[in-house]
């Protein structure tokens, strides 16, 4: 089987989703199949870092297109790059042969209406992996009016690519009602939750100390935010939090990634003199399990208004090293779901504006003893378990239909 594999974000870039594609690459190279990838020269959280235009990478085919490197500081500079990159993408699917299956993530957003106007020409079948949904998170944030014509005609190109796709993957039970209510078969919906990095992300304990070291951190008890800094995922409540603790010194806040809200939370931490806050960029791959061990409570958020729409994936790696988290979000999401499956001292969830009981687990935490770290158990959540179920489902939407 020939697959290609649209993202704009892929190997050796650290964004989640770029991680994510290259598991999924490799696991169907594993599985016997022919994979190419298209994605953009840059990293996407860094436009001055520049990639090969074609690289073989352990049996993938990764074909780059040149960006535009206007970075993310504004909507109209992700916007002319998402576009730039739509129309190159465009371009070069003209140019390669025809492959049994297109797998069309979601960067740049709806990647996947061009990947259906390439069904049945240049792919046989089409499959969506929908990491998140636009337009939705873009009028949940503000960015869009609802009834506008662009929110409208964006929906309409999201239902098109959804309906002709042989297979939809979502991450949790919430994106999957959403998909649904836009008239998608639910025989074509599948439900695969973004898998922990457990092949490199475990508890590191030398990892730990290497990284409390390198960043001054001594025997501080250290509360981490790691991941995406976006308006999806709103950090105000800690970071009122950590200012409220500034004179608590045996406690730091990290907050550790990137993303458009990064340097806006950088700079504010600055301007309010705090000095109980951390601000780094995205830890490569291979110092990840340090990085993350080195953290004694981790931070997972997400914005009320975007349940269903974004799938914070961090929660997967903080599980794999065994620490407990901090949940700031709506009261019911796929969080509190998996939660229910921790140890109630794993976790504990907070609504946003909570600010108190923020303050109150962060000092009651600080205060305990810290206990001894697993992984809590949830093999089902593994790369080795996840994405051959992924594999399966492209297999058998791209198989062609049963005669009789």
């Amino acid at each position: 089987m020939k697959v290609l594999i649209l993202n704009q974000a892929f190997y050796p870039d650290v964004v989640s989703t770029a991680q994510h594609a290259a598991d999924l690459a490799v696991a169907l190279v594993q599985a016997g199949h022919s994979v190419t990838v298209i994605a953009g020269n840059r990293g996407y959280d860094d436009p001055q870092l520049r990639f090969p235009a074609r690289e073989q990478w352990r049996g993938v085919h990764i074909v780059r297109l040149g960006a535009l490197g206007l970075g993310k500081a504004s909507r109209w500079r992700r916007a002319v790059g998402f576009a730039w990159f739509m129309s190159a993408c465009a371009l070069r699917l003209l140019m390669l042969p025809r492959v049994d299956v297109i797998v069309a993530m979601t960067s740049p957003p709806l990647i996947s209406f061009l990947a259906a106007l390439a069904v049945p020409m240049k792919a046989k079948r089409l499959v969506v992996w929908a990491m998140d949904v636009n337009p939705d998170e873009a009028i949940a944030a503000g960015w869009l009016r609802e009834r506008s014509l662009t929110a409208r005609s964006l929906a309409a190109m999201l239902r098109y690519s959804l309906r002709r796709a042989a297979a939809v993957v979502v991450l949790d039970r919430f994106m999957r009602e959403r998909i649904l209510a836009k008239g998608v078969s639910p025989a074509n919906v599948h439900t695969v939750p973004p898998w922990a990095h457990d092949d490199v992300v475990r508890f590191d304990d030398a990892g730990r100390q290497r990284f409390r070291e390198q960043h001054g951190l001594g025997g501080r008890f250290v509360v981490m935010y790691s991941g995406n800094h976006s308006p999806c995922h709103p950090l105000d409540t800690v970071l009122e939090a950590a200012e409220r603790l500034r004179s608590h010194p045996e406690i730091v806040f990290c907050f550790v990634g990137g993303g458009s809200e990064h340097a806006r939370l950088r700079r504010r931490a600055q301007e309010l003199g705090l000095e109980n806050v951390l601000c780094l960029p995205y830890q490569p791959l291979e110092q990840l399990a340090g990085s993350l061990s080195a953290a004694d409570l981790h931070v997972v958020v997400m914005g009320d208004a975007f349940r269903g729409i974004v799938h914070p994936c961090k929660i997967y790696n903080v599980i794999a090293v065994g620490a407990p988290f901090l949940y700031v979000g709506p009261a019911q999401s796929h969080l509190t779901d998996l939660a229910q499956d921790l140890p109630a001292a794993a976790w504990s969830s907070h609504r946003h504006g909570d600010v108190e009981g923020v303050i109150r687990h962060v000092l009651r935490a600080a205060g305990s003893a810290p206990s001894p770290r697993s992984a809590n158990g949830l093999q089902r959540f593994s790369r080795s378990t996840l994405a051959p179920d992924l594999v399966h489902i492209i297999e058998q939407a791209a198989a062609p239909p049963a005669k009789g």
